[in-house]
């Protein structure tokens, strides 16, 4: 008879998580031979092999079958927990946030210090994906929650607005000039935008953008982040779109001018999502509260006002 124990898929979710050994056991709060013997373990309880073993790490086929069912079991122990728990206080212990890469770079520096100040119980790990990615693992219990742009297409998972982030078009200096603003979203200047490669759900929200303007440039360019595509813009490449929540960072950049689009700005609607099953929605709604206060401090207050209407 099989006798997994919860430690051993503890272990096992958190290698297959970093494919590591010694930085797995660090996190797990044990030393690297007992990690090992614990998979080793496992492995001849289950007959097949876990992990390939080498100078990198990988997961087996059978590893990769077995992941999401081991990751959903240890959700569901989680939520026991979480409910059986009649002292718990807010946002304290692990919590697995996911971000899309649109967003990281820009609220995570604000966020993460407030969140340690205010809560410091809370043990918050951060995990940096594509859309698709984070609602596949929010799902299926990997992730606790995620912060990723509408539309939320998986019916396992409920989201809330956070708030409406507009969208303005970085344009090189010396070619401002040319385009008048506000930016009309048929105008001629789309023609050279510049996209993130697929998968980013902001190259879907700049080509919906785009109109009848077809970007002649976005073949020959892919980034896979937005810093990488506004330093393109500075050398004359092109242009490209960029969220409010960015412009910080943007007017850094030399020979980058920042220019908005004709009214009704496009904008995207950021939101935070979790599985309806997650008995932590307290803790959902003290997190989103964190973050809108975070928005306050980073955005101008009167982009607040004009954005931000209709968000509750």
């Amino acid at each position: 008879m099989i006798r997994l124990t919860v430690k051993q898929m503890q272990y096992f979710e958190r290698l297959a998580e970093m494919l590591h050994f010694g930085r797995a056991a660090a996190s797990c709060g044990i030393t690297q031979p007992a990690l090992s013997a614990q998979i080793s373990e496992m492995e001849a309880q289950l007959g097949v092999q876990l992990f390939e073993r080498g100078r990198h790490v990988r997961l087996t086929s059978e590893a990769r079958a077995m992941q999401p069912r081991i990751a959903r079991i240890l959700a569901e122990l989680r939520d026991l927990e979480y409910e059986a728990r009649q002292d718990r206080q807010a946002l304290e212990g692990r919590f697995r946030l996911g971000v899309i890469p649109t967003v990281a770079p820009y609220l995570l520096p604000e966020l993460l210090p407030r969140l340690k100040r205010e809560f410091p119980l809370l043990q918050l790990e951060i995990r940096e994906a594509v859309t698709g990615t984070l609602m596949q693992d929010t799902a299926g219990g990997l992730l606790d929650a995620m912060i990723a742009a509408e539309p939320i297409e998986e019916p396992r998972l409920i989201h809330e607005a956070l708030f409406e982030d507009p969208f303005y078009l970085a344009v090189p200096e010396d070619e401002a000039e040319r385009i008048a603003p506000p930016v009309a979203q048929e105008s001629m200047a789309l023609e050279r935008l510049m996209l993130l490669e697929d998968g980013h759900c902001l190259r879907g929200q700049a080509l919906e953008i785009c109109g009848m303007v077809k970007p002649v440039t976005m073949e020959s360019f892919g980034a896979t982040s937005l810093t990488t595509l506004l330093h393109l813009v500075s050398h004359g490449m092109g242009v490209t779109l960029i969220p409010a929540m960015a412009l910080p960072s943007a007017k850094l950049l030399p020979s980058v001018r920042i220019l908005p689009f004709a009214s009704p700005s496009p904008a995207r609607i950021l939101c935070l999502a979790w599985r309806k099953t997650n008995p932590r929605r307290s803790d959902f709604q003290i997190l989103g509260k964190a973050i809108r206060q975070c928005l306050n401090d980073m955005m101008p207050t009167s982009i607040l006002q004009d954005y931000n209407k209709n968000i509750k």
